[in-house]
Parts: structure tokens; C-alpha cells; sequence
């Protein structure tokens, strides 16, 4: 049974597992309190949001589309700017279409109260050298005014950092090891977040601002992670937003006795039970059991805390989930690094196309592990699940699942009871 982000290796989940169910520390109440005027009542009411995932930040296998149309080395934003930097045409057309207000009102009438926005640094600041496209930037203004006019919140999330902060396609560049560390990127990291802060910190649509998404915290320094949360907060401290971190996959409750003499602080932490091959052998009722176990994690926690991240999905059979050309762990083709794994299942036909084309079986396994996870996540203060749409994921698809009855309508329709 294993916790991880996209695309995390076995041991990196295996750490994040031992750490997320050691004893927790006592949730003494340090952090857990506002300074400040937010943007929303974090603690009295959920977080219940979904993410805008693939649309300013690339990633394959949300929109694979895109990649299909390119050479078998480009398998992130990096290597397409490399392939295609000079013509910015081919994003545009992305970003004008992929996510518009529509689907702001359609987020809104489901009765979702936040989303997640999910930009690279090189949107904000330029790369510094590195061939990414530009243009992004202009459309995170046009999205927090989307989201006032539906009344939405906004959490304006660091996906991606210089050199890479974790190796993940998702962080812009896919690498064997993140060398965020290295150089001037953590100035330049700092530099985005503080042109984050500048730009919509006042704005009162945004209630959160996460410091950078995913940090490999077992491939980095933690001190240097810990000195990094500490500076970003510092620079944002005095606004009146909640500042997000990322439990660098050190565990859910490692982060009680950090923070003392903050304010405004929302521990984000990703729950998938995909991206191990253990977690991948687990039957639909573990799964659940599982995912209610983690809610409980979190509820012990000091700080507000959240899933910023989690899907409905049982297996990483998507096509391009762990990176082009990675393959799955669960039809054992996956092979990342020298890494590889064993045979669990086919892969052919399933969980792929369209919430309609699955068996029933599946539709009924799949719905009852999401609503498990929002009763879990809302132990603690809330939920943001990823993401709001793709391609041809159903598992991942939240505009999907609810549009074909996977999703409670209204949430407070959910079984309270699953969880026991």
C-alpha cells in the first residue's frame, strides 16, 4: 500500500508510506491559526476544488494530442519548446481552447469552491536560458477573473522550478534526478513566487498561493526544502492569502513541529495509490480501506491540510501517466531509469476513452473509492482533485465523472458511512 505523486518511483513512495503512518506528533495548535483577512474560511469550511491540470503546464498524458503530433523526444514542455520554441501559434491555440470560462460555470454549478492553477516558472519570470514558449502568464489573469465572476477561489500553484524540483514530466522538464538545488534556481524560484505575490496576491479571488509543487524531498536536502518554505512564506506572510506547501513526500504528519510562530499555513499533500506496484494489487475494498486510513493521517495534523491532488484512479494504465514511452506498472511494461516492474494485469481497453465506455463493475469500483476519498479528505479541511479534464481518462477526469453520475450531486449526498 503506497502513497505517491505522478510518476514517483517505488522507493519514493515506500518513504512517503513509512512516514504518512509512523505515530503522529500530538496536533498541538502552532500553525493552525489566521493573521491575516483570507479569502476563505480555511478550517469552517471544505476545500472542495478541482485542479486546471494540462493547460498552462503541459503534461503528455492529459493531452496527448498534443505529443502525438510531435518526435518521440519531445515528452515535456521543455523538449516541445526545444522541437517547437519558435512557434508560439501551436500553444496558443491550447491555451485559448483548453480551459475557458465555460468551464468556470460548469465547475461552479457542480458546487466546487476552488481551483487549483497549476503554472511554470518560465511562464512568470522566462527560463533563464531554458528553451520553454512563453504566453502562459496572460491567461492566469483571464482564469481569476473567470473564477470571480463564478465565485471560485483560486490556489495559484508553482508547478514547475528551474533545473526541475523533482524529475516529473510535470515540472516541465522530465530528468533521471531534479537539480532544483543547483545554480541560481531556487533565486529564480523565489523570484516567481514573489511576481506571483506582486501580481495577484491582492486580488480577491486568489485565497492561496503554494510555494512549489512536489518538491522530491528523498532526491533533496530537506533543510534546503524547509529554508526554501520558510523564505517563500516569509515573502508572503504579510499578504492576505493562505501559503500552501507541498509535504515533499516526507510524510503527512512530519510537518507538526515545522512552522512554529507562522500563520496562514495549508499543508498540501498528494494522495495516489497508483504509483506503486504493491499499492497496484490491492483489491477496490483495500483501496478504500487505505484512503480512509490516510484522511484519519491527515485529520492529526496542526496545520490546515488538504489533498491538493488525488484521482479515481486503480491502476497507472493510462497512456503517458508515468511519462512518454515509461509504460505501466500495472501491465509490468513500465521501465524508467532502469527500473522496471512485473506483470498485475492487461492494460488493453481499460480505464481508457470515456467514463461511458467502462464496465459496470468498473464504474462502481471507481465511484466508490472517490467518494471514500472525499469523506477521508474532508476529516481534515478539503479536497482538490486532479483534474478537471482530459482527453481520454476517465479515472482522472473530473468534468467526466460527474457528467455520468460518478460523482455525489450535491457532495454533502456522500456516504459518511463509507469510512466506517
Amino acid at each position: 500500500m503506497m502513497f505517491s505523486s505522478k510518476t514517483t518511483a517505488s522507493a519514493v513512495a515506500a518513504v512517503a508510506l513509512l512516514a504518512s503512518f509512523g505515530s503522529a506528533a500530538p496536533a498541538a495548535p502552532m500553525s493552525k491559526f489566521n493573521k491575516r483577512d483570507l479569502r476563505f474560511n480555511f478550517g469552517n469550511e471544505k476545500v472542495r476544488g478541482v485542479n486546471l491540470g494540462g493547460w498552462l503546464v503541459l503534461e503528455p498524458w492529459i493531452t496527448p494530442s498534443i505529443f502525438e503530433a510531435t518526435p518521440g523526444n519531445v515528452v515535456d514542455e521543455y523538449t516541445y519548446g526545444e522541437q517547437y520554441g519558435w512557434d508560439t501559434e501551436r500553444l496558443r491555440d491550447h491555451w485559448n481552447t483548453w480551459i475557458t470560462e465555460d468551464d468556470f460555470a460548469e465547475i461552479a454549478s457542480v458546487g466546487l469552491n476552488m481551483v487549483r492553477l497549476p503554472i511554470g516558472y518560465w511562464s512568470i519570470v522566462g527560463g533563464h536560458g531554458a528553451p520553454f514558449v512563453y504566453g502562459a502568464y496572460d491567461y492566469v489573469g483571464k482564469a481569476v477573473g473567470w473564477a470571480g465572476n463564478h465565485g471560485i477561489k483560486v490556489m495559484l500553484d508553482l508547478h514547475g522550478a528551474p533545473r526541475s524540483q523533482n524529475g516529473f514530466d510535470n515540472s516541465g522538464q522530465l530528468k533521471g534526478t531534479p537539480e532544483w538545488t543547483q545554480g541560481d534556481s531556487i533565486d529564480i524560484t523565489i523570484k516567481a513566487l514573489n511576481k506571483l505575490r506582486d501580481d495577484f496576491a491582492d486580488n480577491p479571488n486568489v485565497a492561496s498561493i503554494e510555494l512549489l509543487n512536489e518538491p522530491l524531498g528523498p532526491s533533496l536536502n530537506m533543510d534546503t526544502v524547509r529554508q526554501f518554505y520558510m523564505d517563500g512564506w516569509g515573502n508572503l506572510k504579510d499578504s492576505n492569502v493562505a501559503v500552501a506547501f507541498h509535504d515533499a513526500f516526507d510524510g503527512v504528519t512530519s510537518w507538526n513541529e515545522w512552522g512554529a510562530g507562522m500563520w496562514n499555513l495549508l499543508l498540501d499533500t498528494h494522495h495516489y495509490e497508483v504509483f506503486d506496484s504493491g499499492a497496484l494489487e490491492m483489491s477496490p475494498d483495500e483501496h478504500v480501506g487505505t484512503a480512509c486510513g490516510f484522511g484519519d493521517q491527515m485529520a492529526s495534523n496542526n496545520k490546515w491540510t488538504i489533498s491538493g491532488e488525488w484521482s479515481g484512479a486503480l491502476t497507472d494504465c493510462t497512456k503517458w501517466l508515468n511519462g512518454r514511452g515509461i509504460g505501466a506498472r500495472y501491465d509490468g511494461t513500465y521501465n524508467k531509469n532502469g527500473q522496471g516492474s512485473y506483470y498485475i494485469g492487461s492494460c488493453d481497453g481499460k480505464y481508457m476513452g470515456s467514463v461511458a465506455g467502462l464496465s459496470d463493475a468498473d464504474r462502481g469500483n471507481i465511484k466508490r473509492y472517490i467518494e471514500a476519498q472525499f469523506v477521508a479528505f474532508e476529516k481534515a479541511d478539503g479536497w482538490i482533485f486532479w483534474t478537471w479534464k482530459t482527453e481520454s481518462s476517465p479515472e482522472w477526469d473530473f468534468q467526466d465523472l460527474v457528467r455520468n453520475g460518478m460523482i455525489p450531486q450535491p457532495f454533502d449526498a456522500m456516504n459518511r458511512n463509507i469510512c466506517g
